[in-house]
């Protein structure tokens, strides 16, 4: 196979496109879109956003020190768009999306209602990186949308249709290709999980 080599970049797609809502008031409310999130630890359990120092979320999140991550889906792909290219200085974001803001449980933040997970975050530490500051978080609650349970408890954000972001496309996620460890998994336990 034949490679070609380019400069040092961000090369770690697809990403997840979610839409991180701020403030303790109404007044300071706002959406941002943020691509760079993901875990970071599981206890206790942590996350992390970056952005950039000049967006509007930036200072309201420092001066807050909490966040709620809210995963988007294809019927928020729009919104997602928006609130990542438009700025809350200009424009009140849940207003104009017709989104629904209600409150987080144990942080002041807005949750996203129409979003199907929300994870309250609060800020233990504020990394300078170059570009973006990123604010290491950890994660104080988590709410789930019940339509997305079924008769066990279990949560399938795939009912959901969640997206993804990739090189300046948002994209949908269709297709289940395996398991965790269906690699090694032994032919009892595949015939067990089959007869489910």
């Amino acid at each position: 196979m034949s490679k070609v080599t380019w400069k040092p970049g961000t090369m770690v797609y697809p990403v997840p496109a979610v839409m991180v809502s701020c403030g303790n008031s109404q007044e300071t409310q706002n959406i941002i879109t943020i691509a760079w999130t993901g875990t970071v630890c599981t206890n206790p359990p942590m996350t992390y956003i970056s952005v950039r120092k000049e967006r509007h979320s930036h200072a309201i999140i420092k001066k807050t020190g909490a966040f709620v991550i809210n995963l988007t889906t294809k019927d928020l792909v729009y919104a997602t768009d928006f609130a990542g290219v438009k700025s809350g200085k200009d424009v009140d974001k849940f207003s104009h999306l017709n989104l629904t803001a209600v409150p987080a449980t144990q942080i002041q933040a807005p949750m996203i209602d129409e979003s199907p997970v929300n994870i309250e975050c609060k800020v233990t530490e504020i990394k300078e990186l170059g570009s973006h500051d990123m604010f290491l978080a950890e994660v104080v609650a988590v709410h789930v949308d019940e339509k997305y349970l079924d008769e066990q408890g279990k949560f399938h954000l795939d009912a959901a249709d969640p997206i993804a972001y990739s090189h300046g496309t948002y994209y949908t996620l269709h297709e289940a290709l395996g398991t965790f460890g269906y690699s090694i998994m032994k032919e009892k336990t595949k015939k067990k999980r089959a007869k489910k």
